[in-house]
């Protein structure tokens, strides 16, 4: 074991740690689990124990932590930089995907996957599936790929779908899962359950594999553990072997993503499987008041625990929680402005005014957010809607892209793969494996190998054929590029490519909607024009007008690189799954109602809503019923959680339904929380009045004081 690392930041904070996280902290030669209930300073505990394990003398990069977004990986990776300093930069801090990758780029030669392999988003998938399973119909291609993902987080691979089928529809979607496989290897593709799924099979089969990276990682730390599914507990249980240096951190309580795999039977089972785990609970809140507290307790107590805990604070009571009885969706609209407004204007008392930025607007589903964004408009109250796509993740812009990166550069194989494909030119995903098997034999890139004369004892005449068409069209294409030295030659350029492998056409084929295909298509025209005025010179270098072949060169690298979002001073709209992990100061909780918060479908008596989630498929009813009931109340949990100062709940009496408007109960999540009715019922519009007419007066009586005396 090396020697301690020492760390000159970590002393002044650790008196900050509470007795439970200094446990947590200490903690280090065996399994343990920790129970982070929410605002309880979980981040905290693993910087501090990443900190600890470092002077304990474990190497940086022997220190592995995996969480569960790219976003929450860069909030950990800046936490550790701020508390260890430079040994921060070497400990693998990475999502489960990011891991997988990462393990399949080092070891996936094993089973014949090259390094530079393709990583397809949702899109993708979906085409691939549609030509696997001879369909054009879009809603049955991604009905498959729910079925398909689903057996791929229990660990299953096509064959075993096959023998677990329970009824031919699942045998069907089970054979198309086989020819999907076939493509995906053919492509060197993989989808992201396979970042999960590959590594558990190179480490399950492969023990050369297994040992290696049990080596590599002396301690493994795993953030939002109840969020993880089947496939990812068996993987963490390989990484760590029977050492068992883990740390799962989670809380059973905000377990809110059943619906894609997650389950708590991997809380269950950790003690079984780790008779010796330790189990440690973070149960003092550092975030909310305890008015808030106590409701969340109050909603949460009423689902079966796993392990028990109670949060308290010592921030003191707070103002009590708000409900707000709306007519409409429109007068509920109205209520938060005037919440925000009221809230605003009331200040802090210390005569700090309120942010937008303090604001969060948090609703089950997202139709819920159109009649507060025209409120919000209609009050010139500036916002933001979660969940926007950056203009570079769209799959018509990274179809381009995919060719602008082959010709900035011929050995990129995941380009030369999309490229090829999207739009299809009659090559078959046979020709690509064999084409694909071919370049790993003579560690080749793709384009390369296309032209090598050799490759002709592998491929048909028809089949190189085509390939070398693609070839020469490709070559064709750089040379045009560079050719193209200012706006108008570069969009003529751009419409004559687009033209040729008819991508518009492509897009019609593929939509179900004409009205989806030719919004696309107009994605793809104001990207053109964007590319075009990129030829033209800067203001600060007149005459130096850059060819569409550099302007390619650097859309291959825009197109990796993922847009920062600014900071700015604007109310949060966002659904209540997104807003897991974050936290403001004042909270409001629109559509509060019976079918919408807990939601159902029209099979259960609901209304049938468009949530921000995949359908669940109906299991046994009593049971199935009752494991809904449960997820929903840890997201109504989440929810309040999310407050520091003030808590708002909304709900209204008539939604739209259609055309007509439909009565609507409140959610029995209210009564759950046990609010006190004298304090809690609330209309802002009067507090607003109130606060004004107080302004007035106050205005008024400064006025009068400053008039000079008559004389």
């Amino acid at each position: 074991m090396a020697s301690p690392t020492p760390l000159p930041h970590l002393s002044p904070m650790a008196p900050s740690l509470n007795q439970a996280q200094l446990e947590a902290v200490h903690y280090i030669y065996g399994p343990s689990l920790v129970l982070a209930g929410a605002g309880s300073g979980k981040t905290r505990v693993i910087t501090h124990k990443i900190g600890h394990l470092l002077q304990a003398g474990i190497r940086p990069e022997q220190i592995t932590a995996i969480t569960f977004t790219n976003k929450a990986a860069a909030e950990m990776r800046e936490r550790a930089k701020a508390l260890l300093g430079k040994p921060a930069k070497h400990i693998v801090i990475s999502t489960f995907h990011s891991l997988g990758v990462r393990i399949l780029r080092e070891s996936g030669s094993v089973v014949g996957l090259k390094p530079h392999f393709s990583i397809l988003d949702t899109g993708d998938v979906t085409h691939l599936l549609k030509d696997a399973g001879g369909t054009t119909d879009t809603l049955t291609a991604k009905k498959w790929q729910y079925q398909i993902s689903q057996w791929k987080g229990e660990g299953w691979d096509g064959n075993q779908a096959l023998t677990q089928a329970k009824n031919e529809e699942e045998l069907q979607i089970a054979r198309v899962m086989l020819r999907y496989e076939e493509r995906l290897s053919a492509y060197q593709s993989v989808d992201f359950d396979d970042l999960i799924n590959l590594p558990l099979s190179l480490l399950r089969h492969h023990t050369e594999v297994r040992e290696h990276w049990q080596r590599s990682i002396a301690h493994a730390l795993v953030d939002e553990y109840q969020d993880t599914n089947a496939s990812q507990y068996e993987l963490l249980k390989l990484l760590v072997g029977e050492r068992a240096h883990f740390t799962a951190v989670g809380d059973d309580d905000q377990s809110i993503y059943g619906w894609r795999g997650a389950t708590l039977d991997n809380l269950r089972r950790l003690p079984q499987d780790y008779p010796q785990l330790r189990v440690i609970k973070l149960e003092q809140n550092y975030r909310s008041t305890s008015a808030i507290l106590r409701a969340a307790n109050n909603v949460i107590t009423l689902n079966p625990k796993l392990f028990p805990k109670t949060l308290f604070s010592e921030l003191g009571e707070g103002e009590p929680v708000k409900l707000i009885e709306a007519e409409s969706e429109e007068q509920e609209a109205e209520r938060v402005v005037s919440r925000i407004q009221a809230l605003r204007s009331a200040g802090d008392g210390n005569g700090k005014r309120a942010e937008f930025r303090d604001f969060a607007v948090l609703y089950r589903a997202n139709h819920l957010a159109r009649p507060i964004e025209v409120a919000l408009r209609r009050a010139s109250i500036p916002y933001k809607v979660s969940g926007g796509q950056s203009f570079f993740e769209r799959s018509e812009i990274r179809d381009l892209c995919a060719w602008f990166r082959l010709w900035s550069n011929e050995d990129d194989d995941p380009a030369f793969v999309r490229a090829i494909t999207t739009p299809k030119r009659g090559i078959g995903h046979q020709t690509l494996a064999a084409l694909g098997q071919f370049a790993s034999q003579y560690k080749l890139s793709l384009f390369a190998a296309l032209f090598s004369s050799s490759l002709s004892s592998v491929l048909s005449a028809k089949a190189l054929d085509g390939l070398h068409e693609f070839g020469r069209y490709v070559t064709h294409c750089q040379e045009d590029a560079r050719a193209a030295t200012d706006a108008k030659a570069a969009n003529e350029f751009l419409m004559q490519w687009l033209e040729t492998i008819r991508y518009r056409q492509y897009l019609i084929d593929s939509e179900d909607s004409a009205k989806v295909a030719e919004s696309k298509w107009e994605s793809v025209l104001d990207f053109v024009q964007w590319l075009c005025k990129r030829c033209e010179p800067e203001p600060d270098e007149p005459g130096n007008n850059r060819t569409m072949l550099e302007v390619a060169q650097s859309m291959a690298l825009l197109s990796t690189i993922s847009e920062k979002e600014k900071d700015r001073d604007v109310v949060n709209l966002s659904t209540l799954h997104a807003s897991k992990g974050l936290e403001w100061p004042h909270v409001m909780l629109v559509g509060v109602n019976e079918g919408t918060l807990p939601f159902y479908n029209e099979a259960d008596g609901g209304n049938r809503q468009n949530t921000d989630q995949a359908e669940i498929p109906d299991s046994s009813p009593a049971e199935a019923d009752a494991t809904r009931l449960e997820e929903e109340r840890r997201l109504m949990y989440v929810g309040i959680t999310r407050a520091q100062r003030t808590l708002t709940v909304l709900w209204t009496r008539r939604r739209k339904k259609g055309r007509d408007f439909v009565s609507v109960l409140p959610s029995r999540f209210i009564a759950e929380m046990k609010l006190d009715e004298t304090q809690s019922r609330e209309d802002p519009r009067e507090k607003l009045r109130a606060l004004r007419a107080e302004f007035a007066a106050r205005a008024a009586a400064q006025s009068s004081a400053d008039k000079p005396l008559d004389t």
